[in-house]
């Protein structure tokens, strides 16, 4: 087994801290029984920055829309039309994943399902010597219990090391803190900014916040940078989580392009993981060059609408531009 501890301590003072996780903002589809559709192959010079965007489609049954052409789409970038150079909905390209888990005292009645219903998910998605994941948790410090890894048997062991402080850590810790913006932040910065292909981040959390250094906004932003998607899961036990906590999960989903989910009565964790499942096999991408080469850094606005009626897509809605040679979009 190999497995890591990189910690960021609260210590009521600005600090350094660690990490997260990735999938998602380049193509779509892992294998699965869709007919394959060959992928419009771009071919761009080094100066070229292709914007790739990533989307689910469905219907008013909440059905995943799995037939739709490059022509069913419309793309706006700050209000000016683009031309879609490349389409595909299925592609093979690898996958990253960070598992992210929050292990702040809130959690300590949810942990083992969390556990449990997290190696079945990364047993169902991850191919080996393709895909890869890291775990990572939470609550005030933060610790990476498994850097970035192809094998299942270190993600079992890993996943069974995470766990809630002990008594000890909470007496010798100064202050107290559930890190989430701080995690976010640093895993998209440190671990995703270096991965292509598809990237996502799934977070098992109550939403409480309290003691990061970074803002909502800011790391909202630090996960758009590096095309990742997060994925939210609103788990508790009941006593704790509030109505905030929720509209952060939900915010963090949303402007990244990926999807908020609640654990409850009427959705297990198993049934939570098999939707996100899904919606890994059945994402469009979709790619272009923009019209305005890029001068300064700059967040941009994106409309991805498509024509056929009934249908509601899911995208993220700007990306981040810049120079050649400037931090990735």
């Amino acid at each position: 087994m190999k497995w890591s501890d990189n910690i960021r301590v609260m210590t009521g003072k600005p600090g350094v801290m660690v990490f997260v996780a990735g999938a998602a903002l380049v193509l779509c589809i892992l294998p699965g029984s869709l007919p394959r559709v060959q992928a419009q192959e771009a071919s761009f010079s080094s100066d070229v920055q292709v914007v790739n965007e990533l989307a689910t489609v469905r219907d008013k049954q909440s059905k995943f829309v799995r037939d739709l052409n490059k022509e069913d789409f419309t793309l706006l970038e700050d209000g000016r039309p683009q031309t879609i150079k490349y389409f595909a909905r299925e592609t093979d390209l690898p996958l990253t994943i960070g598992l992210m888990v929050d292990t702040s005292m809130s959690q300590v009645h949810v942990l083992a399902a969390e556990r449990a219903a997290s190696f079945r998910f990364i047993d169902d998605v991850l191919r080996e010597n393709k895909d890869k994941v890291f775990v990572m948790q939470f609550d005030m410090n933060v610790k990476t219990k498994q850097v970035l890894t192809s094998s299942r048997s270190e993600l079992q062991e890993s996943l069974r090391l995470v766990d809630t402080p002990t008594r000890d850590e909470l007496r010798s810790q100064y202050g107290g803190g559930t890190l989430l913006y701080d995690s976010i932040s640093d895993a998209t910065k440190e671990v995703m900014k270096k991965q292509a292909g598809r990237k996502a981040l799934v977070i098992l959390s109550d939403g409480g916040e309290n003691g990061s250094n970074q803002t909502l906004a800011g790391a909202i932003q630090d996960a758009q940078r590096t095309n990742t998607l997060i994925y939210t899961i609103l788990f508790s036990d009941g006593g704790f989580g509030s109505d905030l906590g929720k509209r952060i999960m939900q915010r963090l989903a949303k402007e990244t392009g990926g999807s908020y989910f609640e654990v409850s009565k009427k959705m297990t964790i198993d049934q939570v993981y098999g939707q996100i499942e899904e919606d890994l096999r059945n994402q469009y991408s979709i790619g272009y060059v923009s019209d305005k080469p890029a001068e300064i850094s700059e967040f941009r606005k994106i409309v991805l609408t498509v024509k056929r009626p009934g249908v509601t897509i899911n995208a993220r809605d700007r990306y981040w531009a810049g120079p050649s040679g400037s931090e990735t979009k």
